[in-house]
């Protein structure tokens, strides 16, 4: 016996991927044998690609390289008092946010939503859309991106920040517009009018 210890561990931030295991005699099609199964991907609760914009934490679950790109999955944790992005408009990906814990106040135009666990804010192509943890607490979302365009985008923010420059309205917005994601600016904030005027 010896010391030595054992690695068998996988590299951290790396998805593990298993193959399937047939349990019965190989099977075909009537064009000829079956092809060996896609690898599966598990990202256990310390794995995971992460991404930290400020005081938004995302852990990358699923970046497209196992779905053909067609969906992408993050997990965002918000901390309390987090401002979201100004309010935009994706193009050519729909974006899903299932509220985990906490709560998160969803802006769609002109109205907000304040959602809690338990909820889930579908967002297709072209909904005006922001978000924001307006509380004391921190909030947790599941977020989903079809196809897996964006998350880019949130490594692009990334790198701009260890780069040195700051992550301003401005420079989000130049960023999303690489994404096919432009501002909307109909529903920019305007400053409230003073009391008793309307």
């Amino acid at each position: 016996m010896t010391d030595e210890p054992k690695n068998h561990e996988p590299k951290k931030h790396e998805p593990k991927k298993h193959e399937l295991q047939q349990t019965g005699p190989p099977t075909g099609t009537a064009h000829g044998p079956r092809t060996a199964d896609p690898a599966v991907s598990v990202v256990g609760p310390e794995d995971g690609e992460t991404i930290v914009l400020g005081t938004t934490r995302l852990r990358v679950l699923e970046d497209g390289s196992n779905t053909g790109h067609r969906l992408g999955i993050a997990e965002s944790v918000l901390a309390p008092h987090t401002p979201g992005p100004p309010q935009h408009r994706h193009a050519q990906h729909d974006e899903g946010f299932y509220v985990i814990s906490g709560a998160v106040r969803f802006t769609i135009g002109t109205e907000d939503y304040d959602v809690t666990a338990g909820t889930l804010v579908m967002v297709p192509t072209g909904a005006p859309h922001t978000f924001a943890n307006v509380t004391g607490q921190p909030a947790v979302m599941l977020s989903t991106f079809t196809p897996d365009l964006y998350v880019q985008y949130f490594r692009d923010l990334q790198d701009m920040i260890a780069g040195g420059r700051p992550m301003t309205p401005e420079v989000t917005l130049r960023t999303m517009s690489r994404y096919a994601t432009e501002p909307a600016t109909e529903f920019a904030e305007r400053p409230k009018a003073p009391p008793g005027r309307h």
